[in-house]
């Protein structure tokens, strides 16, 4: 007579083995299909404006973070933004970019985000209308691969100058850069995702085979093909078909 007991302790182990292989072609298809995946820094990797807090500490946050404002609606270009708001910094001390950066309030999943998307292969830029120094730091922080934003410049005495060095990566160049990325790691345009919240990152999202729009302004909600609006930025991972569950048990 056949013992049921052993039976279906035998069936229990194949099936284990069976979802343990089901896992391991997830992992290898993963890490086969290369993929490329743009953040926006500013209000996306972290729930500030950097621009904002070096206007802060420079006595003119409220006349920056109007222009700013104006901007993220789209009011006004962006370039004329960001010309006027860095004439505004003129004179600050660039010692006070290593304190803001020590201390950037990063938004609610990206360990979680970049944990997964590094764990599986996924090629991973920032594309920012705000400060390398800043893009840099979060860079090493992550390991993250690329790095494309804006360069204050300083004068000898270690003060910012008002201006900016090099072309300004506005909505259009942000744009450039994904497809030159795309390029570079011969990463099809469909198999490309971008993340952004303002105005400047529509030209990106729509460019990308996946645009998110991540707690975005109006505007840029009703123009994205997807969007998140009330959890963290590990949100993300759903719409690249992660779940919870598989995620959970990635971690441990």
């Amino acid at each position: 007579p056949i013992d049921k007991s052993q039976m279906q302790k035998a069936l229990m182990e194949l099936a284990s083995e069976l979802e343990f292989d089901v896992s391991m072609q997830e992992d290898n298809i993963y890490r086969r299909s290369r993929r490329l995946i743009c953040f926006d820094m500013d209000s996306t990797l972290i729930e500030t404006e950097v621009i904002d807090e070096l206007a802060r500490r420079h006595g003119v946050y409220d006349q920056v973070a109007a222009i700013t404002e104006q901007a993220m609606r789209g009011e006004i270009e962006f370039k004329e933004s960001f010309t006027r708001r860095c004439q505004l910094l003129k004179g600050l001390d660039v010692s006070v970019m290593q304190d803001i950066a020590e201390n950037l309030p990063f938004t609610e999943g990206v360990d979680r985000l970049m944990y997964v998307l590094k764990s599986y292969g996924y090629k991973i830029a920032i594309l920012s209308g705000g400060f390398t120094y800043f893009g840099e730091y979060i860079q090493k922080k992550y390991g993250i691969d690329y790095v494309y934003a804006n360069e204050l410049e300083v004068d000898e005495t270690g003060h910012l100058t008002g201006n900016f060095v090099g072309e300004v990566v506005d909505g259009k160049r942000k744009a450039e850069l994904l497809r030159l990325i795309a390029q570079v790691e011969k990463v099809d345009m469909e198999q490309t995702i971008a993340v952004g919240d303002g105005a400047n990152d529509l030209p990106m999202l729509a460019a990308a085979g996946l645009g998110i729009a991540f707690h975005a302004k109006p505007r840029v909600v009703a123009n994205a093909r997807q969007s998140i609006n009330t959890i963290g930025l590990d949100g993300v991972l759903y719409f690249l078909g992660f779940k919870d569950s598989y995620l959970d048990a990635k971690a441990q």
